[in-house]
C-alpha cells in the first residue's frame, strides 16, 4: 500500500527487507524510483497507481544490484533511467546468456520464485554529467556518488524536501561498501560528506531498506554512518546499534556483513603492507 512522507512524495515497503520503492507525481504521471522486488508487490503498487488515477512516466534505479534493478509489466513500458555508470554496469554484468541465472542464485529461496526478471535492468543511461532527472514533475536533482556500488545515485526531490538515498542512511542496514571499488572508505565518506552537504534542505529521509526519517534523522544517521566506516577503516569495534544485541528483530544477519566487511580489509591491508617496496 501507498503510505504519503511528503507532498507528493509516496512510498511503497516492501517484505523484503523493508525495501521502499518510492513515487513521486508530477504533472503528467509519476516518476518511480527503485520499484520494488516482489511481483506480486509491484502488480499491487501498479493497481495503487491506477486508482489515483496516475501512470508511470519514467523509472529511475539508484544502483546496479538485482534489487533495485527490477520491474513489472503492469507498470507500463516508461523509459528507465540510471547513472552513466550505474547502467554501463548493468550492461557489462548482463551482457550474457547466463546472466540472469547467475543473479536467480543471489536471491534468497524464499523469495526467488516471487522475483519476476524477464525485465531486469533494462535502463537507460542518462549521459554522464546529468545532474536532473529527465521528466515533466518537480526538480529531481542527482547525486552520484561511488559508494556501495558503481554510479550509485540519490535524488534529492527539492521542491519537496525528500532525499532518496538509495542503500544508505538505512536505520536497520549498516555500511555496505563496494568492496571491488578502488577506495571503498573514502569513496564512502565522500558519499557521505555529499548528503552532508544537502542535509539543510531535507525534511524526509528515504533509505532503499528501512525506516523513512525526519529532518532530525538526516544528520544523526550520517554521523553513524561515518562513524562506522570510520571504525572499518581503524580495524576498531564500532559502536553501532545495527549490528549489537540490540538490532532489530530479523536482521541478526546483519551483523555478518559487517564481520566480512571487516576480514577483507583486514586481509587487503595485510596484502598492502607485504609488498616489497618499489625499486
Amino acid at each position: 500500500m501507498l503510505r504519503p512522507v511528503a507532498e507528493g512524495v509516496l512510498v511503497h515497503e516492501s517484505e523484503f527487507c523493508q525495501s521502499n520503492a518510492v513515487v513521486v507525481q508530477g504533472g503528467a504521471g509519476v516518476l518511480l524510483i527503485d520499484a520494488g522486488v516482489l511481483g506480486g508487490e509491484m502488480a499491487c503498487l501498479a493497481d495503487d497507481l491506477r486508482e489515483l488515477g496516475q501512470t508511470v512516466m519514467a523509472g529511475f534505479s539508484t544502483h546496479p544490484h538485482w534489487d533495485h534493478l527490477l520491474w513489472h509489466a503492469r507498470l507500463g513500458e516508461a523509459p528507465r533511467y540510471g547513472t552513466s555508470r550505474c547502467a554501463d554496469t548493468v550492461r557489462a554484468r548482463l551482457s550474457d546468456a547466463g546472466a540472469k541465472a547467475r543473479v536467480a542464485r543471489t536471491i534468497p529461496p524464499d523469495i526467488a520464485e516471487q522475483v519476476p526478471l524477464d525485465l531486469l535492468g533494462l535502463i537507460t543511461a542518462l549521459p554522464a554529467e546529468t545532474t536532473r532527472i529527465p521528466w515533466d514533475g518537480p526538480q529531481v536533482r542527482i547525486i552520484e556518488h561511488q559508494a556501495h556500488a558503481p554510479g550509485h545515485a540519490a535524488l534529492l526531490i527539492e521542491e519537496r524536501g525528500v532525499l532518496v538515498a538509495g542503500d544508505m542512511l538505512s536505520d536497520v542496514l549498516i555500511p555496505m561498501l563496494d568492496l571491488n571499488g578502488a577506495d571503498p572508505i573514502e569513496d564512502y565518506l565522500a558519499a557521505l560528506g555529499l548528503f552532508e552537504g544537502v542535509a539543510g534542505d531535507v525534511d524526509v529521509l528515504i533509505p532503499g531498506h528501512g525506516s523513512a526519517g525526519g529532518a532530525d534523522q538526516v544528520r544523526a544517521r550520517i554521523d553513524q554512518d561515518r562513524a562506522y566506516v570510520r571504525a572499518l577503516r581503524d580495524a576498531h569495534v564500532p559502536s553501532d546499534p545495527r549490528i549489537g544485541p540490540s538490532a532489530k528483530d530479523g536482521w541478526d544477519w546483519v551483523a555478518g556483513i559487517h564481520e566480512g566487511q571487516l576480514q577483507r580489509l583486514a586481509r587487503e591491508s595485510v596484502s598492502v603492507t607485504s609488498q616489497p617496496p618499489a625499486r
